[in-house]
């Protein structure tokens, strides 16, 4: 029965090890906090990246390792592939984890990207504003996600304050893309070098969070075949191994890379109730080389994200077909401590569910852009 570690505690290795449970995998946790909420459902060692006498013992204890998120050091990976197999690899966990690396390589693959720009100081900053235009986004390069990291310039004066909000860390500055919506991809490839998609993904966010996603992301799957061929190319050209997504923004009918997450994704909790094989069994199966399952949709799947606090779960799980995810998280600001996700075979039908939630919650405004864009594509 092999063991699979996984570098990072949170909730997504939480659902790693729910998903590999039923296949007899066995897991091991490894978390710099000692409530990782991922010890609730797997053994957990206390321990923080650089601690290698621990991460040793860890090693040993397992046969193939992962991660939870992107922000695991790269030398600590590098350092862990010595002693034990490791998927993703180093190369594309480091290579995530650098905007500057991340947009080079969607471009060297053929994927546009928004214009961008280095920033290594404050003179690179007014230079690249002059570049670039506004309004624009001041990105870290290392560190950021959800949100944060960035800072909106939308005036020649914002540029002191960008400048400081950051820190004066390595930065790039991107143009703003005024896109008319923005899906991700999320697919899996195997040892074998086998890749699965699951169908396009429309995503809203608020304040940089993800807020909902819907899927199968009605009148873009057209933009399917192209968005797989980018995945196949990004996949192949770091040797990947696992579950990842690629964000996009769709602007004039086109693809634009946004970024790369190397994991399972946000976006891609529909595929619990919502596909055939979920994102999580998919990745467990693809890092201890078992064939990988089928990742067909099961109909329409609406995922909403529960930030800060948990609403009341009667009013969702009183629907058909809900299924609601407490991550076993304390409230706090910001924080993702869990997701719903509701299914349906139409879209009238979706709606309908949607909107009794949302007023049971007093959350309309979380599920309006669903709704209207699943009523734009019934009447298109």
């Amino acid at each position: 029965m092999p063991t699979i570690g996984i570098l990072g505690g949170g909730q997504l290795a939480r659902m790693l090890a729910l998903a590999g449970a039923p296949l007899g995998l066995r897991f091991l946790v490894v978390d710099s906090a000692a409530d990782a909420c991922a010890g609730q459902v797997a053994p957990l060692v206390q321990a923080d990246w650089c601690d290698f006498d621990a991460l040793a013992g860890f090693a040993q204890r397992i046969d193939v390792a992962t991660f939870d998120f992107e922000n695991v050091p790269a030398d600590t990976a590098r350092w862990l592939s010595e002693r034990t197999r490791v998927f993703p690899n180093p190369r594309a966990l480091a290579t995530s984890q650098d905007r500057l690396a991340e947009k080079t390589l969607f471009q060297r693959i053929g994927l546009a990207t928004p214009p961008f720009a280095v920033v290594d100081s404050r003179d690179d900053l007014q230079r690249a504003v002059a570049q670039v235009g506004l309004p624009a986004i001041l990105k870290t390069r290392r560190l950021g996600y959800d949100g944060k990291g960035q800072y909106r310039l939308r005036l020649p004066g914002d540029v002191d304050a960008a400048w400081q909000a950051l820190g004066g860390a390595p930065a790039i500055l991107e143009a703003f893309v005024p896109f008319e919506r923005e899906l991700s991809v999320v697919a899996v490839r195997g040892r074998d070098g086998e890749l699965r998609a699951y169908p396009l993904t429309r995503n809203w966010h608020t304040d940089g969070i993800l807020s909902a996603s819907l899927a199968p992301a009605p009148g873009s799957q057209a933009l399917l075949p192209v968005a797989l061929a980018h995945a196949r190319r990004l996949a192949e050209e770091l040797d990947y191994v696992g579950t990842f997504a690629l964000e996009l923004f769709v602007r004039d009918g086109q693809l634009l890379g946004n970024e790369m997450a190397p994991r399972v994704h946000n976006s891609g909790h529909w595929t619990i109730e919502g596909a055939a094989a979920s994102q999580f069994e998919n990745h467990v199966r693809a890092v201890c080389g078992l064939p990988l399952g089928d990742t067909a949709a099961l109909g329409l799947s609406v995922m909403l994200n529960w930030i800060g606090e948990l609403p009341p779960a009667q009013a969702v799980l009183a629907e058909p077909r809900a299924h609601w995810h407490d991550y076993g998280k304390s409230p706090r600001a910001g924080r993702k401590v869990g997701h719903a996700t509701l299914r349906a075979d139409s879209a009238p039908e979706m709606i309908e569910r949607l909107t009794r939630v949302g007023r049971a919650l007093g959350r309309e405004a979380q599920v309006a852009p669903v709704i209207e864009a699943l009523q734009a594509d019934a009447s298109a």
